[in-house]
């Protein structure tokens, strides 16, 4: 038995094998041209034209991925539950969640996943993805899922962070970051920031606030700082502040210690929170407030030490 199947206690007493949940992404070939079969795409394929060039290379690593991690988990004895990361659905149930795609996939998976289960993301398509929060490529997968299995592959509690709306929670399981902005990007957004008792009007392109973990990301290009990734500190950015002749914020960029609170007061109507990337959207209405804080569920992530000790 493996140690993973412990998990569950007196619920699994007689199941030796570990339930796993392997979610996958759709590659860009599927989902454009196979299922929506898009003309503009087929005319594009047909023409080989460079944007395209490629989209199914990428395709049959990433399928050939998924079939492979599949074959290798059920071989060590595990019992694998195949979901689209659409109709991922709580992992609850389940003693190990592994991703198939890059970190996208990750993300979006690290939504239903509570602090006591791990996950680890592998990269299936590793020439068009950077997969840095996952822990090996196709090529890797045998031995990284029987270390997982086994519980002799390095794991690593990451922070998470909380996000309220006039008090009602959004989510309490952001990894990456939050982008605060106008629904429109071309747009200013207007609003009232608060920390530590200071409080500031401003206008900007929208405000960037995550943990350690999203430090690399958009939060680096806005002009953000990269953090010790077991940081239990929140960071904020904002993004394209917009300085009146007269003006000078001092409230661009800063931490947001643990047990503190960032508070974001919207002075526009059409607000909108964008959740670890753009497909988790919550619409915040003028004069509402938003409440950033640390989560107490935080992300369990097999091998992320690996791959960033060969980089």
């Amino acid at each position: 038995m493996t140690k993973l199947a412990s998990r569950h206690g007196k619920k699994h007493r007689n199941e030796s094998r570990p339930k796993v949940l392997a979610i996958y992404k759709k590659s860009a070939f599927q989902l454009y041209v196979q299922e929506r079969k898009l003309p503009e795409m087929k005319r594009l394929l047909q023409k080989r034209d460079r944007s395209v060039e490629r989209l199914r290379e990428s395709h049959d690593a990433h399928v050939k991925g998924v079939s492979e991690a599949t074959r290798i988990l059920r071989s060590l004895g595990a019992k694998v539950v195949l979901r689209y990361r659409g109709d991922a659905g709580n992992a609850d149930d389940f003693d190990f969640v592994v991703t198939l795609g890059g970190d996208g996939t990750l993300l979006w998976a690290s939504h239903f996943v509570p602090a006591d289960i791990p996950i680890m993301g592998i990269n299936t398509a590793p020439k068009d993805s950077v997969g840095h929060f996952c822990a090996g490529h196709v090529k890797d997968l045998k031995g990284l899922f029987q270390q997982a299995l086994d519980q002799e592959l390095a794991m690593m509690r990451l922070s998470r962070m909380r996000v309220e709306v006039d008090e009602v929670l959004v989510s309490n399981r952001i990894l990456n970051d939050v982008l605060f902005a106008h629904e429109c990007p071309a747009a200013t957004s207007r609003y009232l920031i608060e920390h530590n008792g200071k409080v500031e009007d401003q206008k900007s392109s929208g405000i960037w606030v995550g943990p350690a973990a999203g430090s690399t990301a958009a939060r680096r290009s806005a002009g953000g700082h990269v953090m010790r990734i077991q940081s239990k500190r929140l960071e904020y950015v904002v993004r394209e502040p917009y300085f009146e002749p007269t003006q000078d914020y001092k409230m661009t960029r800063g931490y947001i210690e643990d047990g503190s609170e960032l508070e974001i007061q919207s002075k526009m109507r059409p607000g909108k929170l964008y959740l670890d990337g753009s497909r988790l959207q919550f619409a915040v209405p003028f004069g509402s407030t938003i409440r950033m804080t640390r989560s107490d569920e935080p992300l369990l992530l097999f091998g992320y030490r690996r791959m960033k000790n060969k980089s």
